[in-house]
């Protein structure tokens, strides 16, 4: 799958895009996008999934599948049962977004900076 997605957006960027103009080169230039997205998600996203379960699951004490334990982080955080100021909860929601910008933007200026600290 992931070889069909690179093909795909490989053909739009290399061989489509050049012979396109306007709007059209824009609406490619979107698909071309978004064809790396998936692709990233299709290569990163198991093992960003595994490190978020794995945090939640140690966060929380218990395992659980990723939908559940991020449903009860919410829960036990309007609840108060998990402080918002909590250096755990923050050290989670910091590697969980920096994992999920490496999939959706990973060219985006702040990443490298973040991901040094």
């Amino acid at each position: 799958m992931l070889e069909l997605v690179k093909a795909v957006q490989s053909f739009i960027e290399t061989k489509a895009m050049p012979e396109l103009k306007g709007h059209t080169a824009f609406h490619a230039r979107v698909a071309a996008n978004a064809l790396g997205i998936v692709a990233r998600e299709l290569e990163l996203g198991p093992k960003a999934a595994n490190t978020e379960k794995a945090q939640l699951a140690a966060l929380l004490g218990h395992d659980g599948s990723l939908e559940d334990l991020n449903r009860e982080l919410c829960q036990q955080i309007r609840d108060g049962k998990i402080d918002i100021e909590s250096e755990a909860l923050r050290q989670h929601l910091e590697l969980t977004t920096l994992d999920k910008v490496g999939i959706d933007q990973p060219n985006y200026s702040g990443l490298k900076i973040a991901r040094t600290r």
